[in-house]
């Protein structure tokens, strides 16, 4: 063997490992969790110990988890893809019939020193499964029928029971997490513009019956509607919310109004300030600057984590580091879009700075998993 054959498949071992960690990509992570201390800091008033410093603990906690995950062999994950997809459905189902109500949800699992959300954990579980089984999958397959609906039965299972919580902001991600790994992998396009135009021809059938014999929703829910298209409708009800938060968006302007200096969160104008919306606490205190920093960091991750994903030889690792990039995304796209008034208010955290240790442990821990495969990868 020649010493280039040598180099190229290469992996590292034992304690070596840890100077193959991609230190860039946890220093991007700890600046956005640090963000995130910040903005707990200033919504709280003042007060550490309120929010601030248990997010501080779970980071510690996560950050220990994403060493140790990514020390283990990426082999080593795809043959317990399947064992951790099925225990995240059980913990699915204890939480249907046992779970901790809060907010009018069921959600939770009370383990004492924190909640546990399994919908969470089922948003990494089901990336690696459907990961795993398109690396069994010939690939001359990945676009027959029988092979296509067994994705599309792992993906329903666990959003049914996601959407009987409800949480429709989680179930959404898991559609929208798997169907990423499912196009990734390389099933036909057409499936995809099937279920684009059939998602379409819904929303058309929707407001069409408005009014009629046929019409399909409840006329309280197409009131919700109209407030999510115009928030003025009901400014003092169903629109608060989303009226508050782009009063605070706007109010920041360039370079924001000041650390701890934000009206809508210090006098509890805005909803829900340390978790759904936090980043619009950010935007008032930082502005335009702040915000767009904390989005540079989001993108540089991304980057990071796509980069890992194009260097694999191994198809499991790259699909899994994808479809984790994606569902990263999706977490701030949809939370931003959320609170700029684009997207319906659905309860997606934004990741690694909203108030919650569930978000914080998974998230920490699937990019352990981006770290397993960027060490392990042939060198």
């Amino acid at each position: 063997m020649s010493f280039l054959e040598y180099n190229v498949k290469f992996t590292p071992t034992g304690w070596r490992k840890v100077f193959y960690l991609n230190w860039a990509l946890i220093l991007l992570l700890t600046a956005v969790a640090s963000m995130g201390f910040l903005m707990l800091y200033s919504v709280s008033g003042g007060e550490l110990s309120r929010w601030a410093e248990p997010q501080m603990k779970r980071f510690a906690l996560g950050f220990v988890a994403m060493l140790v995950v990514a020390l283990v062999p990426i082999w080593f994950w795809r043959n317990m893809s399947a064992l951790a997809f099925g225990l995240s459905l059980l913990l699915l189902l204890y939480v249907e019939f046992f779970g901790s109500i809060g907010m009018g949800a069921q959600r939770w699992i009370d383990l004492g020193f924190m909640r546990l959300q399994p919908s969470e954990l089922t948003k990494i579980t089901l990336v690696m499964i459907l990961a795993a089984y398109y690396d069994w999958l010939d690939l001359s397959k990945k676009s027959r029928p029988l092979y296509v609906l067994i994705p599309l039965l792992i993906i329903a299972v666990p959003t049914y029971l996601t959407l009987r919580q409800p949480d429709l902001g989680t179930a959404l991600l898991l559609l929208m997490g798997g169907g990423a790994v499912m196009f990734v992998a390389g099933v036909h396009w057409a499936y995809f513009a099937g279920v684009i135009g059939a998602g379409v021809g819904a929303v058309s059938a929707v407001f069409t019956s408005r009014g009629t014999t046929w019409q399909l929703l409840e006329d309280y829910q197409y009131r919700r509607i109209d407030t999510f298209l115009d928030p003025s409708n009901d400014p003092l009800g169903a629109g608060y919310h989303i009226t508050q938060s782009q009063i605070a968006l706007g109010s920041g302007g360039w370079t924001g109004r000041g650390f701890m200096e934000g009206t809508q969160s210090r006098l509890n104008f805005l909803p829900e300030k340390h978790t759904d919306f936090i980043f619009t606490t950010l935007a008032e205190e930082f502005g335009f600057v702040g915000a767009a920093s904390l989005l540079a960091l989001y993108i540089l991750i991304l980057v990071f984590c796509i980069a890992t994903a194009l260097q694999q030889r191994d198809r499991y690792a790259s699909l899994l580091v994808m479809g984790i990039a994606v569902t990263f995304f999706l977490y701030f796209a949809i939370n931003m879009a959320m609170v700029m008034g684009l997207a319906p208010v659905v309860g997606v955290p934004l990741p690694l700075v909203s108030y919650g240790g569930s978000a914080m442990l998974v998230l920490l821990t699937a990019f352990g998993l981006v770290q397993s495969a960027h060490i392990h990868r042939p060198r």
